[in-house]
């Protein structure tokens, strides 16, 4: 955090002492101390008064501060991200293997298993839906970049968004032919079931 910086740096360029800045903003001198040790942070009151005895702005006083606050929730985010991600992978590659095998020795119940899994399966996608939806991610390449903590620039974040259109083209047809392979294994099962 770079509030501390700020408050010794704005102190020391109007000459005023812990004690003279501590009457201004009505605390202790100790709290002064305390802030710009990093000990503790200034309540919003406190910096409300204090961004206007050094005359500038609120985010100016804080700037640091609010960058590093964005990293520390993008790390957040990133981490819950990848997280997710994994659970998902894990558990669709699960439902798919387990199927036929689930199918064959538990009959319905193992069809009853697999189905538990595919909705446990799709609830961590949307999830991850909502994380990309979230901070605009949709291409491949949007995804991995995202995943590695790194942001596109201006002209990639361009042209990727020229893809999204092809992206979901590619996904529609995807979603057909994995749909078309599940029912065919299902009819395939009952087939073997029924006669």
């Amino acid at each position: 955090m770079e509030l501390h910086t700020q408050i010794k740096k704005y102190r020391t360029s109007m000459n005023l002492s812990q004690e003279q800045l501590a009457e201004k903003v009505y605390v202790t001198r100790q709290t002064i101390s305390n802030w710009e040790n990093n000990k503790n942070y200034p309540d919003i009151h406190s910096l409300l008064l204090l961004s206007s005895l050094f005359n500038i702005s609120l985010d100016q006083l804080i700037k640091g501060d609010i960058n590093i606050m964005r990293e520390e929730i993008n790390k957040a985010d990133l981490q819950k991200f990848n997280h997710d991600g994994a659970i998902f992978s894990l558990l669709l590659v699960l439902t798919i293997v387990s199927v036929v095998p689930l199918a064959v020795f538990f009959n319905y119940y193992g069809l009853m298993i697999t189905g538990i899994l595919f909705v446990i399966s799709m609830y961590y996608a949307m999830k991850i839906e909502k994380y990309k939806k979230e901070n605009n991610i949709q291409t491949f390449i949007e995804i991995v970049s995202f995943t590695e903590g790194k942001r596109l620039d201006e002209i990639e974040k361009a042209q990727e968004y020229g893809k999204r259109p092809y992206q979901n083209i590619i996904a529609a047809f995807a979603c057909g032919f994995i749909t078309f392979l599940v029912c065919m294994i299902f009819v395939w099962l009952l087939k073997s079931f029924i006669f």
